[in-house]
């Protein structure tokens, strides 16, 4: 199967509505035309700024605009950071997200990431950060610090998200992926399914995705977890089924992007997370918290990994890149 950014909905809608084992089987042969079969990329990922968001996701604790109880936090010392990294490597994550509640970083903020992603990136492991809106200089500072991947999701269909978020539009999520795309970073996009969303909408998010003009190479699909205080709250649970045939469709459409399971994965049984693997999926976040999400703790992990023959995919070597900061150095 060749790469393909002239999806169509209407070709998406057929994959989708495909009888469930029928598409499930499809996604597994395709994906092992471009992954080793039982590889699983391991990430983590930290808060290092938590709360008081000024953005309204209608998903979201960290939103100042909702009793959600959260107790926010300011950012935390590069030191910890470090530490935290550390223990991930440690445990078998090849890759460290930082995540941080602002809409987009000010100037101010711009040194303390750039260092975080420095003193990351020394340990070996792959940085990736979430930290809002970018421009196109910050952008360019990010990758020259040694950054990998930049996350910044779509979270549904562009004829939905008016619903979700207010406060800033698709079109300015898109804008940030073109500037971390001209910027030479690789993308983590995807979205969040059961936002009460429908199966038109779930099929838009994977249009938009599979239509960007490089496949992302990272693909996080999140189940809602409803959180106390926000308007999303009592919305009701999606059959398990749909996420997974998202899953799967998503594997097909973009056979060599990485599809992570990420929220919601902490209600899965183990049976549904088998058949999510085998509908493509290859990257999870390990650790028990994802920014402010419960998550599978470790442990459980490390039992599933082994009940099911399946084992951490192996950290890739390092390519020795002069950067933007190493050459000011030099």
């Amino acid at each position: 199967m060749h790469l393909r950014n002239d999806w169509t909905r209407a070709e998406i809608q057929a994959l989708y509505q495909q009888p469930f084992l029928d598409l499930v089987f499809q996604a597994q042969q395709i994906h092992r035309q471009y992954f080793e079969a039982n590889a699983i990329q391991v990430s983590t990922l930290l808060s290092i700024k938590t709360g008081k968001c000024p953005e309204d996701c209608k998903y979201c604790s960290q939103s100042a605009r909702y009793d959600s109880k959260l107790e926010a936090e300011k950012r935390i010392a590069v030191e910890k950071v470090i530490s935290e990294a550390q223990q991930a490597k440690a445990s078998g994550s090849t890759r460290f997200c930082m995540g941080a509640a602002w809409r987009n970083p000010h100037e101010r903020d711009m040194p303390y990431v750039l260092d975080m992603v420095r003193e990351v990136k020394a340990l070996g492991l792959e940085t990736c950060m979430t930290l809002g809106m970018l421009n196109i200089s910050q952008a360019e500072r990010l990758k020259g610090a040694g950054l990998d991947y930049y996350n910044h999701n779509l979270d549904t269909s562009r004829e939905y998200y008016p619903n979700v978020i207010s406060t800033r539009s698709f079109d300015d999520r898109l804008d940030t992926l073109s500037h971390v795309r001209e910027a030479g970073l690789k993308v983590c996009s995807g979205g969040i399914v059961g936002l009460g969303e429908e199966t038109k909408d779930r099929i838009g998010l994977l249009f938009e995705l599979a239509t960007l003009p490089i496949h992302p190479e990272s693909v996080p699909i999140n189940m809602l977890v409803p959180m106390q205080g926000t308007p999303l709250a009592e919305v009701e649970k999606l059959d398990v089924t749909e996420w997974i045939r998202t899953i799967a469709v998503a594997r097909i459409i973009m056979p060599k992007s990485y599809i992570r399971l990420s929220a919601g994965r902490e209600s899965l049984s183990d049976a549904d997370q088998a058949l999510a693997f085998m509908a493509g999926a290859n990257s999870l976040f390990s650790g028990e918290k994802l920014l402010t999400t419960p998550n599978t703790a470790q442990g459980k992990d490390q039992q599933l990994f082994q009940k099911l023959g399946l084992h951490a995919e192996k950290a890739k070597p390092q390519l020795a890149e002069l950067t933007v900061d190493a050459m000011a150095v030099a």
